[in-house]
């Protein structure tokens, strides 16, 4: 029997008109096994099991790095993503805490993760996987167009970096002030106080959205984070969580997450605020998933795709296309142990657009924010200060350099006055600006740096010299 009457056979058995074509009805017959084919779900089975992993056989043909899979367990349905793919098997990394994986089991490739972002979304608090989780109602997803991966822009399409904003953060504005699209980082120890310095920034009125990325954070601060030290700003805000109890896929989920939402609305011609807390804990994430998967550490117990990973997020802030608006990325980098030279600050130093340094030693001595300003440095500060701007600040350094270094022969009574007259205006002016500096989230935002400054050292000029 010829194909052609192989079709009409089979079309006699199917609805339709009649004085269609035997190759009219072969097409007709094709679609419709390929939309029965397109609704087959391809899975696998898993074969084994770790603490942190799971390896499913069945799915290496079809399977992609970064694919979501659905498991299918004994209490319920649960995600993971494929993180590493052999010849015969994949190795998955679950999203829950607690995935209850089993010998056996069934597992279902679902494809990638898409995050679609929607006006909406502002005032919002969602997970690494874009679900609300702050009891509000559903979130609606904005336009698939919206869904693309990658949207770093190309080095010679973005546009130039140049507009300077006010933060109201004095230490900030005078020593490193920032332009829309830069990428700073704060780096500080555990407890010196780069969340409340990040919480200052978040409050900045030059931006029209604003992004927070909690990533690793203590579980009973989140509310109070977004609550009260985020405040009103919260309107404007998208937060994305991922507390330290959960597991390693979702804390590395978080900042991708939070950076496709900054993505959206850059796209949309905003001008976005990227607040990322902290970056060391999305590298700990990356160092638990690669290590899991058989990868050799090599600095530190970091493996090298730790390092690669790093740069590929980070890039993906800064400004947008022509015609589009701007990311400006504030980062925390948690540093280990007060050491500003671990692997993870060192590599995230040479990405980024400057760093702010908080000094245990000045939270010590109750200046707030503890902003080291011989330390931290912008490289953009060209584009925001003034000639007479850069001049001032080039002779304030230059007195607290002087300062600081004294102290010990003043502590010990060698200084005498009169001697060097550049060191007598350190000792009486030095104490002012830090004075001047001091600011805490309940204060005022400072409109002008420089003036506030001025005001306060003016009001001053007769107190008595500090020894």
């Amino acid at each position: 029997m010829s194909l052609e009457q192989n079709v009409i056979r089979v079309s006699d058995q199917l609805p339709g008109p009649t004085h269609e074509t035997p190759l009219v009805m072969l097409d007709r017959i094709w679609q419709r096994f390929s939309d029965a084919q397109s609704m087959l779900k391809r899975g696998g089975r898993i074969v084994e099991v770790s603490a942190t992993h799971y390896k499913v056989r069945g799915l290496s043909e079809t399977a992609r790095l970064g694919d979501l899979v659905e498991h299918r367990g004994r209490s319920g349905n649960s995600r993971g993503e494929i993180v590493h793919i052999a010849h015969e098997e994949v190795v998955v990394a679950p999203f829950d805490r607690n995935a209850d994986a089993g010998i056996g089991d069934a597992v279902f490739r679902r494809g990638p993760l898409t995050v679609v972002p929607h006006p909406s979304w502002r005032g919002r608090a969602i997970d690494a996987l874009a679900r609300p989780i702050d009891g509000g109602p559903f979130l609606p997803r904005g336009s698939d167009d919206a869904a693309r991966q990658d949207k770093t822009p190309g080095a010679m399409a973005r546009q130039r970096v140049g507009t300077s904003f006010t933060t109201g953060v004095k230490v900030i504005d005078i020593f490193t002030p920032l332009c829309f699209g830069q990428r700073l980082g704060v780096f500080a120890g555990s407890g010196v106080g780069k969340s409340t310095l990040l919480a200052m920034l978040a409050g900045a009125a030059a931006f029209d959205t604003v992004v927070v990325a909690l990533v690793g954070e203590r579980g009973r601060e989140v509310r109070e984070f977004l609550e009260d030290t985020i405040g009103a700003s919260m309107a404007k805000t998208v937060a994305v969580v991922s507390t330290s109890d959960e597991s390693a896929m979702m804390r590395r989920r978080a900042p991708d997450t939070a950076m496709r939402v900054a993505e959206h609305f850059r796209d949309q011609g905003d001008r976005v605020l990227l607040i990322l807390d902290s970056i060391t804990r999305f590298a700990h994430a990356l160092r638990e998933v690669a290590t899991g998967t058989g990868e050799p550490p090599v600095a530190r117990g970091y493996p090298a795709s730790v390092f690669t990973d790093l740069p590929k997020l980070l890039e993906r802030a800064g400004p947008g296309l022509e015609g589009a608006g701007s990311i400006t990325a504030v980062i925390s980098v948690l540093v280990d142990g007060d050491d500003h030279n671990d692997p993870v600050a060192d590599s995230v130093r040479g990405i980024l657009d400057g760093h702010v340094v908080l000094d245990r030693t000045i939270a010590e001595q109750g200046r707030y924010p503890p902003v080291n300003p011989l330390a931290s440095i912008s490289r953009l500060a060209g584009k925001a200060w003034s000639s007479e701007q850069r001049a001032l600040v080039t002779q304030l350094k230059a007195m607290i350099s002087r300062f600081e270094d004294t102290r010990d022969i003043r502590l010990l009574g060698a200084y005498q006055g009169g001697a060097d007259a550049e060191l007598d205006m350190a000792v009486r002016q030095v104490p002012l600006i830090y004075q001047a500096l001091t600011q805490s989230p309940a204060d005022r935002a400072s409109a002008d740096a420089f003036a506030d400054l001025a005001r306060h050292l003016k009001a001053s000029q007769n107190a008595e010299p500090v020894n």
